[in-house]
């Protein structure tokens, strides 16, 4: 996958990437309609468009409850030394985590934000305990209960 603020899009690229953002389920007929190309063209902009990086998947959004995963928890994480080899160890042992959603490198008071899905309280305890708390070169975290999610994963307008 190439770096995608190498390329430059045009019109009909940003139409495509504006139809799909809003609905994924679309077509390759449907969309070429809605964005007034041909099919063909339609088709080959968008394999342009992941093999360039602008589209990097599909997929459901699924109603964390519905799979028993209600519980949502943001960590701020402060690491003991901010040096490369430090970040890269931490990193690699936060992708092993399943129940990690978002890892995110922030500028500030935390080095890192976390957003968890568990299924309950007793549920995050048992990760934070067994799992979280040993994670390489943590020196201190600040743990947020989510009380209510007023907008999560919106859209981007562009």
């Amino acid at each position: 996958m190439k770096d995608p603020s190498n390329t430059t899009l045009d019109r009909i690229d940003l139409k495509i990437l504006r139809a799909l953002h809003a609905d994924g389920r679309l077509t390759n007929a449907d969309l070429a309609a809605r964005v007034g190309a041909s099919p063909a063209t339609c088709h080959r902009r968008t394999q342009r468009l992941f093999e360039n990086g602008h589209i990097t998947g599909f997929r459901a959004d699924v109603a964390p409850a519905s799979v028993a995963l209600g519980a949502l928890v943001m960590i701020g994480v402060v690491l003991d030394r901010s040096s490369p080899d430090s970040r890269n160890a931490f990193e690699e042992a936060v992708l092993k985590i399943k129940e990690i959603l978002d890892c995110i490198l922030v500028a500030g008071e935390f080095d890192y934000f976390l957003k968890i899905r568990a299924r309950d309280l007793a549920d995050f305890n048992k990760l934070q305990s067994q799992t979280l708390i040993a994670l390489p070169g943590v020196q201190n975290t600040r743990t947020f209960f989510v009380m209510r999610e007023v907008r999560e994963n919106a859209r981007l307008t562009f």
